[in-house]
Order: structure tokens, then C-alpha cells, then sequence
């Protein structure tokens, strides 16, 4: 088995968008392993796209090549770039999508061909430079390195007093409510609210409420998450990404 290249888009799955861009890796490095993170990011959302990048690259063994394209701007003035990180590499449009991995990370801009489709510059740009990463060529045989990136810093929670703050960043498909408070700020928690609304104390899991209650509890990424359990705490609260946190 050759190497992993995953990828994570906002193409959905009801055109051949996904599937152009898996052939066009599999043109070039017909060995790799393609494993789809997700193409259901809502179109053009950079956060949710940041939050699924950072949450699953660490997860893949090194040598792995993330394909990250959701990219609102694509046949701009925007770069296309290759990044290079803990033995990890990403290509993706420069438009802050990569924010949670570029750190230090070395990165290049890629060149974008004359014949490549302004409009698609996921099956034409960068699915082939993923391959060439994938057959091994080194990243700075890709480009020019460059040091000034595009950055979109997702929002930091803060602490005083007793009372934590943050803030929603990421709603799931069952509408839970996935927020930036780290689950180590959340210890003996006595209540919590979003956007003003009590949900209750901390909980371990959804089993420690009843059906229809909310249940805040620290998820499976480390960080404070709500949710009601068989059902949406989104829709219940009537919020999603940017409501208030509190924890008391």
C-alpha cells in the first residue's frame, strides 16, 4: 500500500467533483490510499473547515497528504500552497483554510498552470500536487518557499474568576454544539449556558440525562461540547457557530 492522501472539501457528493479530483491523484500516484475526511463543510465555511482539518490531520500516520479544498476564492490573486508539517503535508488554497497547521510549518506556493480551470483548481492544482508529495518528491521541489501565509485565527476562550468564556465553533450533524473551551478548564463545572440559556452542570456522556434534555460534557476532541441527547441542541437553542459559552 503506498501512501495516505485524505481529503476534505465542500464539494458534497452529488457531482463529480470528488471524484475528478480522486482521479487526478490516482492518475499520477495510482498506490495511494485516498481517505475522505469530509465534503459535506458547508460551501465556502473557512471555520468549519479549519476546525475538521485540525481536529483529524494528527491522527494520520506521518507521511500522510491532506487534500484541503474549500476555497470561495478560487481563480483570484489568492496562492496555492504546500505545507510541510510534523512529517505531515497539506495543499490547499492560501486563504486561511490551513490556519491550525501552519504554526511553523514550511510552506511554498504553488504554480498554478496555464491550462488549469479557474474554477477548479482542486482537481488541477492541487490533487496533483498532492500526488507529487505523495511519490515522495520533497516539498520544496513544488515551489517557492514563502513565510507569510494566510492566517484565520479561530477565536481563544478566556478565564477570570471563576467563570470560563468561549464560544461555539463547529455545529455537527446531530447539532451538537462544539466549542473552543478546553475540557481541562471544565473540572467540577456547576452550570452552563449558551447564548444566555442554562443547560445544566457538566456530564460524563448522553446517558446521564433523559431522552430530550441537554447534556454538556467534554467530547471526544478534548474540548466542551453540548448537546441534547436524541436530539439537536442547535435547534433547540436556536444557535450555531459564534454563540456564547459560559461555564460557571
Amino acid at each position: 500500500m503506498g501512501s495516505i492522501v485524505t481529503l476534505l472539501t465542500d464539494f458534497g457528493l452529488a457531482d463529480s467533483y470528488v471524484a475528478e479530483m480522486k482521479a487526478a491523484v490516482l492518475s499520477r500516484a495510482p498506490d495511494v490510499q485516498l481517505v475522505d475526511i469530509s465534503h459535506d463543510v458547508p460551501p465556502g465555511d473557512l471555520r468549519a473547515a479549519q476546525y475538521l482539518v485540525g481536529r483529524a490531520w494528527h491522527r494520520f500516520p506521518a507521511g500522510t497528504v491532506h487534500l484541503v479544498v474549500v476555497d470561495p476564492g478560487v481563480g483570484s490573486a489568492r496562492r496555492a500552497i504546500a505545507v510541510q508539517r510534523q512529517g505531515h503535508f497539506f495543499t490547499g488554497p492560501d486563504n486561511g483554510v490551513l490556519t491550525p497547521v501552519l504554526g511553523d510549518a514550511e510552506t511554498v506556493e504553488l504554480r498554478i498552470p496555464g491550462d488549469a480551470s479557474p474554477t477548479f483548481h482542486g482537481r488541477d492544482v492541487f490533487a496533483p500536487a498532492a500526488a507529487r508529495l505523495a511519490n515522495g518528491e520533497p516539498l520544496a521541489g513544488l515551489g517557492p518557499g514563502i513565510g507569510n501565509a494566510a492566517r484565520l485565527p479561530m477565536p481563544v476562550p478566556k478565564r477570570a474568576r471563576g467563570v470560563v468564556e468561549g464560544e461555539v465553533v463547529y455545529v455537527d450533524r446531530f447539532g451538537t454544539l462544539i466549542t473552543n473551551i478546553p475540557g481541562e478548564w471544565t473540572p467540577g463545572a456547576k452550570g452552563i449556558e449558551v447564548a444566555g440559556k442554562p443547560v445544566g452542570p457538566l456530564r460524563r456522556t448522553f446517558a446521564d440525562v433523559q431522552a430530550g434534555a441537554f447534556v454538556g460534557f467534554v467530547g471526544s476532541d478534548g474540548v466542551l461540547e453540548i448537546a441534547v441527547r436524541d436530539g439537536s441542541a442547535a435547534r433547540k437553542l436556536g444557535v450555531g457557530v459564534g454563540a456564547e459559552v459560559r461555564v460557571q
